[in-house]
């Protein structure tokens, strides 16, 4: 059971190096405005995390399977040596959460500068709508009193 886990163990680092990668080059691309690459970047990112979620959920089964409630317990236990690597997936987990945090108030705040733009792009052309009567001449609202009346 021990080089089985360990294998596993390390293509969930592998996994999870490559998903950190993923996030700091969308963080690049949110920060650059390059909407290409985010598109691109969005199905692997999306793939990358379905399957860290899937190995973290194998591998909390295998621990309970097994009667052990966490994987501290189980490598010093059974691979002391190999805690380096857990320790490494905890930072990277930590740094990926870190990661998405941060490009999601990226993208929140590209949402909210779009939404102002529009609602100004709006408020202009309704202005603009009204600028011109039904007979094709301006149609400035003034009030006061009109120019040669006394």
């Amino acid at each position: 059971m021990n080089q089985p886990a360990l294998q596993q163990l390390n293509k969930e680092l592998i996994a999870l190096r490559e998903f950190v990668s993923l996030l700091a080059s969308e963080q690049q691309s949110l920060l650059n405005n390059d909407t290409d690459t985010l598109l691109a970047l969005s199905e692997t990112k999306t793939l990358t995390a379905n399957q860290l979620m899937e190995m973290a959920k194998t591998r909390r089964a295998s621990l309970l399977t097994n009667g052990i409630e966490n994987m501290e317990t189980w490598l010093a236990k059974h691979a002391p040596a190999q805690q380096g690597m857990w320790a490494e997936i905890r930072k990277l987990a930590d740094q990926a959460q870190q990661l998405n945090t941060t490009n999601g108030e990226l993208i929140n705040s590209r949402i909210r500068n779009n939404q102002q733009t529009l609602n100004v792009l709006f408020s202009s052309a309704k202005n603009a709508a009204n600028l011109y009567g039904p007979d094709g001449q301006t149609n400035i609202n003034s009030s006061g009193r009109h120019l040669g009346s006394g």
